[in-house]
């Protein structure tokens, strides 16, 4: 399998990962994340996380909140260097939040590292999401 391949499978796997979240389980991106101190997330609901235990814990945070949802990735790119790769794209879905439906489409970009054989997700760039920050602006606090 070329290393191509291999990033497209992984792909694969984050996106299956995204959508389980999307139906409220949170441990549901575990295998596919490299949970190295370096890993970071900047999510469609703004801010940014460093290192595995916040990446973590803002997808479990999510979650909590989600169900009936589904995320898929259109028009992927992938390019790959060594034991580095990237892959850009439209990510699209569904996904209650707290109740309320949202519609997802922004753009992606999403970086690979290969560790111990196995590519690992390092990181996760969407655009802002306007449609999910209004909605969580309408749900009580936690």
């Amino acid at each position: 399998m070329s290393a191509e391949d291999e990033i497209r499978e992984a792909s694969r796997q984050f996106y299956a990962g995204l959508s389980r979240m999307a139906n409220g389980e949170s441990g549901a991106l575990v295998d596919i994340w490299s949970h190295s101190a370096a890993v970071t997330t900047m999510h469609p609901i703004g801010g940014r996380e460093v290192g595995w235990d916040a990446v973590g814990e803002s997808f479990d945070k999510v979650a909590q909140l989600a169900s009936d949802g589904k995320v898929g990735l259109k028009d992927q790119l992938i390019q790959v260097a060594g034991d580095v790769a990237y892959e850009v794209g439209i990510e699209q879905g569904q996904v209650k939040l707290g109740g309320q439906q949202v519609t997802l489409e922004h753009r992606v970009t999403n970086i690979y590292r290969r560790e111990a054989g196995a590519w690992k997700l390092v990181h996760h760039h969407t655009d802002i999401s306007p449609a999910m920050l209004d909605v969580l602006s309408r749900l009580p606090p936690p």
